[in-house]
């Protein structure tokens, strides 16, 4: 026995750790991961688009769950590859569907991201260069598409979630709308959403939430 302890603590030695020590190290405790949990206050979305560049700030304040919705989905690049599938001359662009990235024209404003966010609507008017989402009948079934106010549309207030605004490029939504269309308010050559990047507001972005 007394042999076996001598070659163990031998061994220990010429590796060069200290045979008092052995018993003594411990494993340092792995490190946690950082987590940053995502905020969605003094956000702006960018749409970069095959018209030019259109930029929206959020307001998480009156819509949290859709703000949250949109910037989620841009960041996983949903919206990469849309197209503003509907344009209506003194009314609104519409995009923000999936199935515009195929070429199934029949199907286009009738796809979504597959989750419904409840409505929330507010007092928040309708007026130009607003950002709102589509939805279908069901006022809690809006999903991915949204819209952009081109002229004041006050009969929508109420019905429809309000949840940002342009603050750059309505000269760009006015390209957009007043585009060549044919049936369904299709375009002829429909603008398309390249990409969208999230990014935080410059200062002159920033600033309460319209009544």
């Amino acid at each position: 026995m007394n042999r076996i302890i001598s070659i163990a603590l031998t061994i220990v030695c010429i590796a060069g750790v200290p045979a008092k020590e052995i018993f003594a190290a411990t494993k340092p405790a792995p490190k946690k991961k950082e987590t940053r949990k995502m905020t969605y206050t003094d956000k702006v979305a960018e749409l970069h688009t095959t018209a030019g560049e259109i930029d929206i700030r959020f307001f998480p304040d009156v819509a949290p769950n859709h703000v949250k919705n949109f910037i989620d989905l841009a960041q996983q690049g949903f919206y990469n590859g849309t197209k503003f599938h509907r344009v209506i001359p003194g009314f609104m662009i519409q995009g923000g569907d999936p199935n515009t990235k195929g070429s199934d024209v029949n199907s286009w404003g009738m796809g979504g991201s597959g989750k419904n966010v409840s409505a929330e609507f507010s007092t928040v008017s309708h007026k130009r260069g607003i950002v709102s989402m589509a939805r279908a009948n069901d006022p809690n079934s809006a999903s991915s598409q949204f819209f952009i106010v081109v002229k004041d549309s006050l009969f929508l207030d109420r019905q429809y979630t309000v949840f940002g605004q342009v603050t750059k490029g309505m000269d760009v939504a006015d390209k957009i709308v007043n585009a060549p269309h044919g049936a369904n308010d299709r375009p002829n050559s429909p603008t398309t959403i390249t990409k969208v990047v999230i990014r935080d507001a410059k200062a002159d972005e920033k600033g309460p939430t319209p009544k």
